[in-house]
C-alpha cells in the first residue's frame, strides 16, 4: 500500500468543498475552516478529546458536537477497582456557539456549564487542561489540573474522505507521547499524575460524515529504553485507499504503518486478542482489563462504544528495520456503532 504523505500547504477544503489533499501528514499542514464546508450546517461534526492515563487511572476530558447536540463530560477509571466515575453537560442544538478551535496545534477553548467548567490551554511546548465539576447528582465531584508536556514535532494528522458523498470528509489530528504531570481531586482524595509514567492523547476532530458509521481505533503511549514510544491504529472509518490511520512513534519521530488487523468483538470484549499487519510490523498480544462501554441517545443520537484497556506485548518494527520489544503496555482498543 502507497501511504499518500501530505506536505504541500494548503487549505483543507476545496471552494466546492471536497478535500484538497487525501491522505496523512504529521503536523497540520493543511488549514480547517469550516466556513469552506458546503454540507449542511448540522451536519458538522467537531471535538477536543484528552486522555490522560497511567496504570491505575485514566483521565478523559470531552468537549465537542454534533451540531444538533454535544456534550461536555469528564471521566476518570479506576481500573484496580473497576469504578467509573462521571459528569456530563449534555448541549442541546450547539450548532457553532461552542467556537472550536481551527487547529489542534494552537487555539485554546473553555466552556461553563450549570455542572461542569472546562478549559484546554495550548501553548508552545505543551497544553494545560482544567476541569471542576458540581453535579448534585453524583456521589463525586472532580476538580481536575494537569499539564501536558509536548516535546515531539510528529504527530498523526490524516484528511479522509468518504465514498458516500464528495462534500463528506474526517479531518483528523492526534497527537500522543505527552508527559504528563498535575492532580485529580476527587471524593476527598487526590489522584497524581507523574511525567515518568503518565502520558496524555489529544483526539481532535472535525468534518461531515453519514449519519450510520462505525471505527476501530487503538492508541498508546509509554517509555521503552528511556525514550517515548507511542502508537495509532484504526480502520472501518471512511475510505482509506490514500492512507491508514496506523503508525508509530519512537524518541519524538514517526514510522508509518500500514493495515493492522483485530476481531475486537470475537469471543468478546473481554477476550484476549492478537493483532497483525500485513507488514509485519506490528503483532501484539493482547490482555484486556476494563471494558469502558458508553451510550448516548438523545435526539437524533443513538451511540454504543466499547473502549478496551488492556496490556499490549509484543514486538513494533521502526523503519530502518528496529525492532522494539513490547511488554505489559497499558494501552486501548475501541469499536464504535455511532448514528448522529
Amino acid at each position: 500500500m502507497n501511504n499518500h504523505r501530505i506536505t504541500t500547504f494548503s487549505d483543507l477544503l476545496y471552494p466546492n468543498g471536497t478535500l484538497m489533499q487525501k491522505g496523512y501528514s504529521t503536523k497540520a499542514v493543511m488549514h480547517y475552516n469550516r466556513r469552506n464546508i458546503k454540507s449542511a450546517p448540522w451536519r458538522i461534526k467537531e471535538w477536543d478529546f484528552y486522555q490522560v492515563s497511567n496504570d491505575d487511572f485514566c483521565l478523559q476530558l470531552t468537549i465537542g458536537h454534533v451540531s444538533y447536540a454535544g456534550n461536555v463530560s469528564a471521566m476518570l477509571i479506576d481500573f484496580k477497582n473497576e469504578k467509573t466515575y462521571t459528569v456530563t453537560d449534555m448541549l442541546v442544538l450547539p450548532f457553532n456557539r461552542l467556537k472550536m478551535p481551527e487547529s489542534a496545534e494552537h487555539g485554546d477553548l473553555a466552556v461553563q456549564r450549570k455542572k461542569i467548567d472546562m478549559q484546554f490551554e495550548v501553548y508552545r511546548g505543551g497544553r494545560r487542561l482544567r476541569c471542576k465539576t458540581r453535579d448534585p447528582k453524583v456521589q463525586h465531584n472532580m476538580e481536575v489540573d494537569i499539564l501536558l508536556s509536548q516535546p515531539d514535532l510528529e504527530s498523526l494528522v490524516i484528511a479522509t474522505p468518504f465514498d458516500d458523498h464528495p462534500q463528506h470528509f474526517y479531518y483528523n489530528h492526534k497527537i500522543n507521547c505527552m508527559p504528563a504531570s498535575g492532580t485529580v481531586k476527587i471524593g476527598g482524595n487526590t489522584i497524581t499524575f507523574e511525567p515518568d509514567t503518565a502520558f496524555g492523547l489529544i483526539d481532535w476532530g472535525r468534518g461531515v460524515w453519514p449519519f450510520s458509521h462505525e471505527w476501530f481505533w487503538g492508541n498508546g503511549s509509554t517509555w521503552i529504553d528511556g525514550k517515548r514510544f507511542g502508537f495509532n491504529i484504526g480502520f472501518g472509518f471512511g475510505n482509506t485507499e490514500a492512507a491508514t490511520e496506523n503508525i508509530l512513534f519512537y524518541n519524538g519521530t514517526s514510522h508509518k504503518l500500514n493495515h493492522v488487523y483485530v476481531d475486537l468483538a470475537a469471543g468478546g470484549y473481554m477476550s484476549p486478542k492478537t493483532f497483525t499487519s500485513d507488514d509485519g510490523r506490528f503483532e501484539m498480544d493482547f490482555e484486556p482489563v476494563f471494558d469502558r462501554y458508553t451510550e448516548t441517545k438523545m435526539l437524533f443520537v443513538d451511540n454504543g462504544c466499547h473502549q478496551i484497556f488492556g496490556r499490549f506485548t509484543g514486538k513494533a518494527v521502526l523503519d530502518d528495520g528496529t525492532v522494539l520489544e513490547v511488554k505489559d503496555m497499558m494501552a486501548f482498543m475501541e469499536h464504535a456503532v455511532n448514528n448522529w
